[in-house]
C-alpha cells in the first residue's frame, strides 16, 4: 500500500457543521450612502454649533408651550417661539438629508419673520404647515437603527418627543385653519418629502425584498382603507353607525379623558417601531419609516384648532403611543425573524451601521 493511500485513510472526513455562515467579522462595516462632505471642517466648531441650535430649540419648545399652558407668560412670545422651532426643525431636516442650507433655510427664516411682524392669516397659516411638515419628517429621520427592544423604545420616545415640540410650534402660531384640510396638506407634503429622501437612503423600489415590499404594499392599503373608510362613515354612512360611532367616542371621552387615533395605533406608531428595527439589518428598512412620517403627520396637527382641548389631546396621543408601542413591537417580532429555510443558505448579516445621530445622511 502506497504512502499517499495510507495518509488518506489516517485523516478522515469531517462533516460540515450545520447553521448560518457568517461574514468575515474582521472586515469593517461600511455605510452604504455616499455621503456629502462635511461643511464646518472644525470638530469643535461644528459641535458648538449644534449645542446652539440644540439650546435654541429647547427654549422655543419652552416659549412655544405657553400657548398651551397656561403660565404667566407675555403672549407675544409664543409666536417668535414658533418661528424659531420652525427655523431649528428646517436646519436639522436639510443637515440630516445633506441638503443646501442656503437654498431652504433662508426662505423659511424670510417667511417666519414677516408672519410674526405681520400677522397674516395666509402668512400664519403657511407657517403652521411648514412647521407640522418639518417637524414630521425631522422627527423620524434623526432616529438611529435599533437591533433591541430598549434600543427601540429609546428610539420610539426620541421621535415623538421630537414631534411633540412641532405640535407645540404649530399650536403656538394660532392660525385659523380648516383642521382636515390642513390636516391633509401636511399629510400629503410630508410623505412627499418622505419618500423623496428615502429613495436613495433605502436603495429604491429596486433594493426591496419580497416582505419588504409586502410590508409597503399593506401599509399604504391600510392607509387608504383607514382614511377612506372614516370619510366615508362621515359623508355617506347610515345614522344608526354614525351614532354608535358617536356614542363610543362619547362614553371614551368620559371614562378615559381622551381616545386613542387609529392612523396612529395601526400604522403610524408601529411603522416607526418596525422602521428603526430593520433598519439596523438592512437599508431598505428606512420604507417602513415613511409610513412613520403618517403618525408623526397626524401628531403634530393635532392641536392647530384654536378649540382644541390640551387635555383630551395629549391624553389621546398619549393612549395612541402606547397603544401604537404594543402593536408595533409585536409586528416587529413577526417582520425582524428570519424564516428557517432562508437562514439556513445566507449569511448571517453584521449590524448596520449609519452615521452619528446628528450627521448627515446623504
Amino acid at each position: 500500500m502506497s504512502r499517499q493511500q495510507t495518509s488518506r485513510r489516517a485523516v478522515p472526513k469531517t462533516k460540515p457543521v450545520a447553521g448560518r455562515r457568517r461574514l468575515d467579522a474582521s472586515v469593517p462595516v461600511e455605510y452604504d450612502v455616499p455621503t456629502r462632505v462635511p461643511r464646518i471642517a472644525s470638530p469643535e466648531l461644528a459641535q458648538l454649533v449644534m449645542a446652539g441650535v440644540f439650546v435654541v430649540w429647547v427654549v422655543a419648545t419652552i416659549g412655544a408651550a405657553t400657548a398651551v399652558v397656561d403660565v404667566p407668560a407675555p403672549d407675544w412670545i409664543a409666536r417668535p417661539c414658533a418661528a424659531l422651532l420652525m427655523i431649528v426643525f428646517t436646519v436639522g431636516l436639510v443637515h440630516r438629508a445633506g441638503g443646501h442650507m442656503r437654498l431652504w433655510v433662508v426662505p423659511v427664516v424670510l417667511l417666519g419673520g414677516a408672519a410674526v411682524a405681520v400677522e397674516s392669516h395666509a402668512l400664519l397659516a403657511s407657517s403652521a404647515v411648514v412647521t407640522a411638515v418639518t417637524a414630521a419628517v425631522w422627527s423620524v429621520l434623526v432616529t438611529r437603527p435599533a437591533a433591541t427592544v430598549p434600543a427601540v423604545v429609546r428610539e420610539y420616545l426620541l421621535a415623538l418627543f421630537a414631534a411633540l415640540s412641532g405640535t407645540l410650534g404649530v399650536a403656538a402660531w394660532n392660525a385659523t385653519v380648516n383642521y382636515q384640510r390642513f390636516n391633509l396638506i401636511v399629510l400629503a407634503a410630508a410623505l412627499g418629502i418622505a419618500i423623496a429622501l428615502v429613495w436613495s437612503l433605502g436603495a429604491g423600489l429596486h433594493g426591496l425584498g419580497r416582505q419588504n415590499f409586502l410590508i409597503l404594499v399593506g401599509g399604504a392599503a391600510l392607509l387608504l382603507l383607514v382614511l377612506a373608510y372614516s370619510s366615508f362613515v362621515r359623508t355617506h354612512g347610515s345614522q344608526a353607525i354614525v351614532d354608535a360611532f358617536t356614542d363610543v367616542v362619547v362614553w371614551a371621552r368620559e371614562t378615559f379623558h381622551g381616545v386613542p387615533r387609529p392612523v396612529e395605533v395601526l400604522l403610524g406608531f408601529p411603522a416607526l417601531v418596525v422602521g428603526v428595527s430593520m433598519r439596523s439589518r438592512r437599508r431598505e428598512g428606512w420604507w417602513a419609516l415613511v409610513f412613520a412620517v403618517v403618525g408623526t403627520s397626524v401628531l403634530t396637527t393635532s392641536l392647530v384648532s384654536p378649540g382644541a382641548f390640551p387635555t383630551y389631546i395629549g391624553l389621546s396621543a398619549v393612549y395612541s403611543m402606547v397603544l401604537g408601542l404594543v402593536v408595533g413591537l409585536l409586528v416587529r417580532s413577526q417582520v425582524t425573524v428570519e424564516r428557517s429555510a432562508r437562514a439556513a443558505r445566507q449569511f448571517e448579516q453584521p449590524e448596520r451601521v449609519e452615521p452619528g445621530r446628528f450627521a448627515p445622511l446623504r
